[in-house]
């Protein structure tokens, strides 16, 4: 590969050589009118490998008689794009008799060193026709997606001063160019849910504090903020007993054994309190008999941990005392750990610092929504009561939906309610992303604390669509998920990393599975995935049919599909382009279609 300065040295090397031999002028002249070079196979379709390179592996014919014995004959490949000369490649150059020798006495006299040296061989017999074989791999441009290579032949003994021929000798083949803009082809992972009934049991827990007289467990509504604690606990019931779709199925209060005293004098005495705080409730709820037995109280230790708690969160010195005591007796009951507490010496400051003089009831409850089995009642049921619904019935909703702005409504009321919901943040981020939206689809995602493998071939799209595709790239090669295989292979064809594109994109047997193998030369695979998909007659699969036909030479086949691919007028414009199929171009019935 010569850059232009090279060639520029090469040319000035070259003229002050012939100068020098007597060759300069009328050396083209001895060429026959009428005689050209000619190059097999033709025509040539080069077809770019996944490192961007071509390899030229042909054969040029030299007529008899075609330079003089005082001539040499250069000929050098070309890559044009648009007309555009963009690369040079290693040339081929023959040195006639007469000229070989006269170069060899230049370089033995003056010194003179030959551009050429390493090309140049010597041919004995000019008046004889031969062949010169051309085997030699070169790397495209960057950004170069097709073009021509022309030989330019001369001879003139440089190349570049007069005598110059052009003839076409291959052309570039850039398949992987026919598939559509990866934003168009993605695959977006929607996620559409199996709908089944399940018991929607719901659960809660609160806590109130309360005092009581000590040693006593009736309830005086006077002390501290007992009124308060208890009204609290009925805010939280009292809506469950008032719902007509809901059913109460428990209510357990459990009042806590104090750390200090005995543990068998503070465990019934915990318990009675909360059986207080029971028939408290029971009566103030007017709760029915039939409801009444669903209703219990129980008891527990509190234990030392919360003194412990308090002196740490007081950044109390001394709470490693009390640590080192519960660590020591942790198999050890209530009353063992008071025992060697209570032989602190700062075993005051703890009892009237520390102890709670609040007694702590814990309630926990649970009870069951209406389940809705029918559509119709799902429908009916979501316009009035959103907030009686479990996550699978809001996401069949969501199903049923008639319009994406409906769809988009259900699924925004789901993350209101399960902020977690894996499928509802991926469907209304699938929406979004259709509607161009992507700053809101990554809001959507950015939520969720953990990601699916449907969420991440999603947030990968987003990534696709923002335009960051080398995030989309690292983020999909860590998702085992088909449409995140698929994805990432579009983007390989994008990159041009064809090898890598093919083998990612050939199980799924589409059209763009057909291109990327055709990019790689697998011109009967990319048949027995099209033969495959007998749906699919749209112009861009009717124009790779095409296009495996001319390669495989199925004629009859190419002309039985062109036709088709040619309604699309951009693909009717690069068929007369389209290096595979410049064999056509004498055929009347493709230059009629191309000229439509």
């Amino acid at each position: 590969m010569f850059s232009k300065t090279n060639c520029m040295k090469r040319n000035i090397q070259c003229i002050t050589l012939l100068s020098a031999l007597g060759l300069l002028a009328g050396c083209a002249v001895s060429r026959q009118d009428g005689k050209t070079v000619t190059v097999t196979p033709s025509p040539c379709v080069l077809t770019p490998d996944s490192a961007n390179q071509i390899q030229m592996d042909m054969r040029f014919h030299i007529p008899r008689d075609y330079f003089s014995k005082r001539s040499r004959l250069v000929i050098t490949p070309q890559l044009l794009v648009n007309d555009s000369v963009r690369d040079e490649y290693v040339p081929l150059v023959l040195d006639a008799p007469i000229y070989n020798k006269k170069k060899e006495r230049m370089e033995a006299l003056t010194g003179y060193s030959d551009p050429y040296d390493y090309q140049a061989q010597p041919v004995e017999n000019v008046s004889r026709s031969f062949d010169l074989p051309y085997h030699e791999s070169f790397e495209l441009p960057e950004g170069t997606d097709g073009g021509r290579i022309v030989a330019v032949i001369s001879t003139d003994g440089c190349g570049e001063c007069t005598g110059i021929d052009t003839i076409e000798i291959a052309a570039i083949s850039n398949p992987i160019t026919l598939m559509p803009d990866v934003k168009e082809s993605l695959e977006l992972s929607w996620i559409e849910p199996e709908f089944k009934i399940r018991p929607k049991v719901m659960r809660g827990k609160g806590v109130a504090r309360l005092q009581f007289v000590i040693n006593k467990y009736d309830i005086n509504l006077a002390m501290g903020d007992n009124r308060q604690e208890l009204e609290s606990m009925v805010k939280t019931l009292s809506p469950i007993l008032n719902d007509s779709l809901a059913e109460l199925n428990s209510v357990t209060i459990t009042g806590m054994a104090s750390a200090d005293g005995s543990l068998a004098f503070n465990t019934p005495l915990a318990r009675n309190r909360a059986e207080s705080a029971r028939k408290w409730l029971i009566e103030r709820l007017d709760i029915q008999p039939r409801l009444r037995g669903r209703i219990i109280a129980n008891s527990r230790p509190e234990g030392w941990q919360p003194v412990l708690d308090a002196m740490t969160a007081d950044g109390n010195p001394d709470s490693t005392l009390v640590k080192d005591i519960l660590v020591r007796y942790a198999t050890e009951n209530d009353d063992v750990q008071e025992r060697y507490i209570r032989r602190l010496p700062i075993w005051n400051r703890i009892k009237a610092d520390y102890l709670q003089k609040d007694r702590k009831v814990e309630y926990v409850y649970t009870y069951t929504m209406k389940s809705f089995t029918s559509d119709v009642e799902l429908l009916d049921m979501y316009d009035k009561r959103p907030d009686a619904f479990n996550e699978e019935e809001l996401l069949r909703v969501a199903t049923l939906a008639p319009t994406n702005e409906k769809k988009r409504e259900v699924y925004r009321a789901i993350m209101k309610y399960f902020p977690q919901s894996q499928i509802a943040a991926n469907n209304l981020a699938v929406l979004y992303l259709r509607e161009g939206n992507t700053e809101k689809a990554q809001e959507v995602l950015a939520q969720l604390a953990k990601h699916s493998p449907e969420i991440l071939n999603t947030l990968a799209a987003s990534y696709v669509y923002a335009d960051d595709y080398e995030r989309a790239i690292e983020l999909l090669q860590e998702v085992e998920l088909p449409e995140a295989r698929y994805n990432l292979g579009l983007l390989k064809a994008q990159q041009r990393k064809l090898a890598e594109a093919y083998e990612l994109l050939r199980p799924f047997g589409d059209v763009n599975s057909a291109i990327s193998a055709l990019s790689v030369n697998k011109n009967s695979e990319a048949k027995r995935i099209l033969t495959a998909l007998t749906d699919d007659r749209t112009p861009l699969a009717e124009y790779v049919r095409s296009l495996t036909a001319s390669r495989l030479k199925e004629d009859t086949v190419f002309h039985k599909h062109i036709g088709n691919a040619c309604e699309d007028i951009k693909l009717r414009k690069r068929a007369a382009t389209e290096p595979d199929f410049y064999r056509y171009h004498a055929d009347s019935r493709f230059r009629t279609l191309i000229n439509k």
